[in-house]
């Protein structure tokens, strides 16, 4: 328990105990009333009467004392005279009068009307203690807090040598090590470095990296702040810490700020729903200040990062201020082999492991993604107490990145591996069969993450463009296990869900965004003048009811014409479909090795109707027959 809680509990008992301290102040004497006092006194029983204040105390002839207490603003003389004492016991009584004694509970009772103030003082006492603690106190609201690297002789150790894959944005950032290094050089010329750097990229590209790898090779102060640090419930102290933390960098220039995820401040003034936020707003307003109030002499640069450069205020991107906009995207598979050389660097590595096929088949991945990987496959490698991380070890990583881990415990009936079985299969036909999609890599019914099964296609380079034709088979090879389930003839299953999601946003992208309907021609449906930035969902309809009836009937007729081509290649090549999903009720998993040999068997057996039920649970049958021949093959 916190003591500023102990010592508050411990006031709060003393004040409660407070009115039986006061009440049992008093000795040990006798107490009287008032009456018993008169007529004591006219008995001629008191030798004398001691008054403090309102307390009486009777000396007796005897000895003995008692006490006794009179009314407040009467004397004790009239209070005997009122008692019917006579005059002449009350002139032979000795009466003698003290100060009233501010004894122990008097001086409790006093404090007793403080409390109150003193509870308040105390807490607010403890609360800025607390407050200095954390912060600095309350003064310090308007300071900035950055993580600064680079001060007191401490060089940033990160250096372009711990960044790979991103050679084009490194070498657009050389200029600015260069300017820090030797500003002359430009400064002679009358040459201006850019005065803010804004990097743009997907999430886990390495953008806050590059930010410290160049302040690395520069070897200057790096302060490294994150834009929603600015923003607080305070009015004006965004402002200040953006005055505050530039103020800093000025004071050790050369430097470097970073600013990560800049979009957080520096969205589009007065956008949103319900106007906008005036504190970001001021606080957007004084970065600008400061960007553009920069002299050419002053070292100082601006890096800033963000995934949304869509909805920056036009302000922040003129030039002036993040005049200079590098984008790092994701790596290409040469980007990919030197990602994954420096994470593997320091690891044991089994023999066999190949990186150059690891970095085909992880296109698409960021730097943070192949990172994971390599940390998945190490943390696999620990769990089965090996000593080097193999291949297997980083396939099964791969899997768990791509499709999540593998849930050995989820129970399906027979008829439902079944049903997932042919799904799958499904799936690797049409995709086998279509000339554009890409080749498949494996194919398991084993659920991993949310999937009951799946079919993992893995492209033979990486794309920059895709044409029309790759797009419509992608959708073709997507619908092949609903296909696949509606040739089963048995009713068909919600497994499709994902595939019939992903189908139908490539169909609506064809159509709303690429310009690939040949009725509605080129034009863009859905992002234009009307769209709010960063509010996608709100956008206004620029079309009329008849042109959304028009995209409604293309994306429709785009989804039909890939169902028709992947229903005619299922019935082409039934028999492979059902080869492969015997098989794999067999052994659960294909690798390309294994669909290899079990495309070579593909002898043209086509489709039997469903009303040929007799026929058709025969060629399953023999063909099931042969698949379980196959699988003994196929199983180590």
């Amino acid at each position: 328990m916190p003591l500023w809680l102990i010592l508050v509990l411990s006031a709060l008992t003393l004040l409660l105990l407070v009115p039986f301290i006061a009440g049992n102040n008093g000795g040990g004497s006798e107490e009287i009333t008032l009456q018993a006092v008169a007529r004591e006194v006219e008995a001629g029983d008191v030798e004398r009467v001691v008054v403090e204040g309102e307390d009486l105390t009777i000396v007796r002839t005897d000895g003995t004392e008692a006490e006794s207490r009179k009314e407040e603003g009467t004397s004790t003389i009239e209070t005997l005279q009122l008692l019917g004492v006579p005059e002449a016991a009350i002139r032979d009584l000795q009466i003698e009068v003290k100060g009233e004694s501010a004894g122990f509970g008097a001086i409790f009772v006093t404090l007793l009307s403080f409390a109150p103030l003193l509870f308040f003082v105390f807490i607010g006492f403890m609360l800025f203690r607390q407050l200095r603690g954390s912060g600095g106190g309350i003064f310090s609201i308007g300071k900035a807090k950055p993580r600064v690297t680079g001060v007191d002789g401490l060089k940033p150790t990160v250096t372009f040598a711990d960044v790979a894959g991103v050679n084009e944005a490194k070498r657009e950032l050389e200029e600015v090590v260069e300017f820090l290094r030797s500003p002359g050089r430009f400064l002679r010329l009358g040459a201006r470095v850019p005065r803010g750097v804004l990097m743009i990229g997907p999430p886990g590209t390495g953008k806050t990296l590059l930010a410290r790898a160049v302040a690395g090779e520069a070897g200057v102060p790096f302060f490294s702040i994150s834009a929603s640090e600015f923003v607080e419930m305070f009015v004006g102290a965004g402002a200040s810490r953006v005055r505050d933390l530039f103020q800093k960098a000025r004071a050790a220039a050369p430097s470097i700020i970073f600013v990560d995820e800049v979009d957080a401040v520096g969205r589009r003034r007065g956008v949103g729903l319900g106007g906008g936020n005036d504190e970001r707003e001021q606080t957007l307003n004084q970065i600008l200040v400061e960007m553009d109030g920069f002299e050419n002499e002053t070292n100082v640069i601006v890096i800033a990062a963000t995934n949304r450069a869509d909805v920056l205020d036009p302000a922040l991107l003129r030039p002036g201020r993040f005049d200079r906009q590098v984008t790092v995207d994701r790596p290409d598979a040469d980007g990919r082999r030197a990602i994954l050389d420096v994470h593997a660097h320091g690891k044991p590595l089994a023999e066999g492991v190949d990186l150059d096929d690891i970095a085909r088949l992880t296109a698409g991945f960021a730097g943070a993604d192949l990172a994971n990987l390599v940390n998945e496959a190490a943390i696999l490698a620990a769990r089965r107490n090996a000593l080097t991380i193999g291949q297997a070890d980083f396939s099964e990583a791969f899997e768990r990145v791509v499709a999540g881990p593998e849930r050995s415990t989820k129970v399906m009936s027979e008829e439902e591996r079944r049903v997932v079985a042919y799904h799958e299969a499904g799936h690797a036909i049409a995709m086998e069969f279509m000339p554009n999609a890409d080749p498949v890599h494996k194919i398991s019914i084993v659920s991993r993450g949310p999937a009951l099964g799946y079919t993992m296609p893995i492209p033979e380079r990486d794309r920059v463009l895709r044409s029309k034709d790759v797009l419509e088979d992608e959708i073709a090879g997507l619908l092949g296990g609903r296909v696949a389930e509606d040739l089963l003839c048995v009713s068909v299953t919600t497994g499709a869900a994902n595939d019939l999601q992903r189908a139908s946003g490539l169909a609506q992208a064809m159509v709303t965004q690429y310009g690939m309907s040949d009725d509605l021609g080129l034009r863009i449906f859905g992002s234009g003048a009307g769209q709010l930035p960063g509010w996608p969902a709100l956008q206004q309809r620029e079309w009329a009811e008849g042109t959304a009836l028009k995209i409604d009937a293309e994306i429709k007729l785009i989804m039909d014409r890939a169902q028709t081509r992947t229903r005619l290649v299922l019935q082409e090549h039934w028999g492979t479909v059902v080869r492969f999903a015997e098989t794999l009720l067999q052994t659960e998993t294909l690798e390309r090795s294994d669909i290899d040999r079990l495309l070579e068997q593909d002898n043209g057996e086509v489709h039997v109707p469903c009303a040929e039920d007799d026929d058709r649970e025969q060629q399953i049958h023999v063909v099931g027959q042969k698949s379980d021949d196959l699988a003994h093959t196929l199983t180590p």
